[in-house]
């Protein structure tokens, strides 16, 4: 499988997923830098993943100018023709911000910046990232973001739900939906959806850093094995 990982000035994430994508997945991986106006140096692409990081310093918003970088046009077309186009972190708030995913990433609810390890619980299992996990398993899977509070209105959130647009939702370690497990404050406990089409995914948590039994967790390695036999 081929994946392209785009950096941004500011990108911090894009060399651990370089290293989960190429050398525990054993797939063929490139950079992609956020200045190259097309994707076609790089052969045939089959997802572009845009990592974690402060595009930019996050100044505006964050992901608000990486949204304006001359990639971006050719991300959305690859979308826009089924691509497969993956953003965590900071690549789910540049998702949002070129309205290739619905709703926003908001300042975390008590204005502080999150850094731990949280759980999540697997909301369907109709995606090419979770189709090979359970829905309602719980994963766990770590978190760093200031920003990470997904809102959306109140007919957006219904059309998340009526289309089964939702992947993740965070909750406590037994599945549970409570106050205290909803982290940073986000709409109905969202943490990752996905596009009408189902080609295009955003998520808070970073599955890249819970890939490897050397890190003592493996939980996020199912999303990507997940990705990939859905790319075969």
């Amino acid at each position: 499988m081929n994946f392209g990982v785009l950096v941004f000035p500011g990108s911090n994430c894009d060399d651990d997923m370089m290293h989960v994508l190429g050398d525990v997945m054993n797939c063929n991986v490139q950079k992609i830098w956020h200045k190259e106006s097309s994707l076609d140096k790089y052969g045939k692409l089959d997802c572009i993943v845009i990592p974690g990081g402060f595009s930019y310093g996050d100044y505006l918003r964050s992901g608000a100018i990486a949204r304006y970088s001359p990639i971006m046009k050719a991300v959305t077309q690859f979308a826009n023709n089924g691509g497969y186009v993956l953003g965590i972190c900071n690549g789910f708030q540049v998702l949002t911000e070129a309205q290739l995913l619905p709703g926003a990433l908001l300042r975390n609810e008590k204005q502080k910046f999150i850094c731990k390890n949280i759980y999540l619980k697997n909301e369907t299992e109709n995606s090419a990232l979770t189709s090979e996990i359970k829905k309602g398993d719980v994963l766990k899977i770590p978190i760093a973001h200031a920003d990470g509070r997904y809102f959306i209105n109140a007919e957006g959130h219904q059309k998340l739900v009526d289309n089964d647009q939702i992947l993740f939702s965070y909750c406590d370690d037994k599945g549970n939906k409570t106050p205290d497990s909803n982290i940073n404050g986000s709409i109905n406990h969202i943490a990752g959806i996905c596009n009408e089409s189902r080609n295009v995914f955003g998520m808070m948590p970073h599955p890249e850093r819970a890939s490897e039994s050397l890190l003592g967790n493996i939980d996020g390695r199912a999303m990507f094995e997940s990705l990939i036999k859905n790319m075969n």
